[in-house]
């Protein structure tokens, strides 16, 4: 079966599924993934340090379009995309006997890099599975660990190994005022509250000067230079120090812009979209992009994320039938859902500026038990 027209997602599984439930027969969704399973990435902090559950945390791609209607016309590409074109994108390997797929429509979802463990390096389940477990053995010898970065993932790492190893000395580095920056700062007050109930030791304002080498983890106790002028010793450093766009793909669009401006926004590496979801750059109005990589001011999340899936499906789904792309993403505010250890997790969410709301969210006031 030929199918004339296709719809390529650069990993993206919600919006692929989305896509495959509305379109009509005369086109199919093809996601292109370089990994061999998803990545269940909210389970990694926790997963690189307890033991026994770090298979569970990749789930293979076969039955993603089980149940979409004619769900054999669909398929997962396992490549990694090197450039996206105008009409088509190039493979880093052959797929079908070619290394080009061409596209009617394109939607990047290929959110951010993340540093180890909270994002792994290889494609392949049992590499990653197997960094996993060295890393819970790492942490297992170490006395003594400090977290670099106070965002979610330092947060939920640190709360997580002091529940589990309370002999163990942890220390968080932040090198803004408070943990959680994007946050309402009510937040940093509960997390903190956490913190010392664990014995969780917070540095604040400082940064971790990071030897071009790396750090010589489990060599024995090392010395750490911090940017406020003050030694650290410890026996092992955990990186959780943010997200950097996977942006790579686009390059040989930037040099198209719009009023100046070009696909990617060269202050933060994200790529501008209209409210459609659709590229900024009307040349590229076949294009999309959702999640992480977007320039929508939402927060990092999957909640948006999910929302922008839907809008795009619509809006493909407009296009195909002749129509004008007309559902918005609306950006609302931020919010999470936060663990705090083995047993606690709170959900918080900003105030809704936007419509007079000046209180935080907080489910029960408190962190509460799982």
């Amino acid at each position: 079966m030929i199918f004339p027209t296709q719809i390529l997602m650069i990993i993206a599984q919600t919006t692929a599924q989305e896509l495959a439930r509305v379109i009509p027969p005369t086109h199919r969704v093809l996601l292109t993934e370089p990994h061999s399973h998803f990545h269940h990435l909210f389970t990694f902090p926790r997963f690189a340090i307890v033991p026994g559950q770090e298979h569970k945390a990749f789930i293979p791609y076969s039955g993603i379009f089980s149940t979409v209607p004619n769900p054999a016309a669909h398929s997962v590409v396992q490549a990694r995309v090197l450039s996206v074109k105008p009409h088509h994108v190039e493979l880093d390997r052959e797929w079908q006997g070619s290394k080009e797929i061409a596209f009617d429509y394109v939607v990047l979802a290929t959110g951010t890099r993340l540093s180890q463990p909270a994002g792994m390096k290889a494609d392949d389940k049992i590499s990653s599975v197997e960094y996993l477990q060295r890393h819970q053995a790492e942490v297992q010898r170490s006395e003594s660990i400090m977290i670099v970065g106070g965002g979610a993932v330092g947060v939920q790492m640190a709360t997580d190994l002091k529940e589990y190893y309370p002999d163990k000395e942890v220390t968080v580095v932040q090198s803004r005022p408070r943990l959680m920056p994007n946050f309402h700062p009510q937040l940093h007050e509960l997390i903190k509250e956490r913190f010392d109930e664990l014995g969780v030791r917070l540095i604040t304002g400082s940064r971790v000067t990071i030897p071009s080498e790396g750090f010589p983890n489990n060599d024995g106790q090392f010395q750490l230079q911090l940017t406020n002028g003050t030694t650290e010793s410890t026996d092992f450093v955990i990186l959780a120090t943010g997200q950097t766009p996977n942006n790579q793909m686009v390059a040989d669009l930037t040099n198209s812009t719009l009023a100046g401006k070009s696909v990617v926004n060269p202050d933060n590496g994200f790529i501008r979209t209209r409210p459609t979801m659709q590229f900024m750059d009307k040349k590229y109005s076949n294009m999309f992009a959702i999640g992480d990589i977007t320039d929508t001011g939402a927060q990092k999340a999957a909640r948006p994320g999910s929302a922008q899936a839907a809008v795009v499906a619509k809006n493909i789904q407009a296009m195909i039938e002749g129509k004008a792309p007309s559902d918005t993403f609306v950006k609302g505010p931020g919010g999470i859902h936060l663990t705090l250890g083995m047993r606690y997790n709170v959900i918080f969410r900003n105030p809704d500026t936007a419509e007079g709301d000046l209180m935080t969210l907080i489910e029960d006031s408190v962190a509460k038990k799982t």
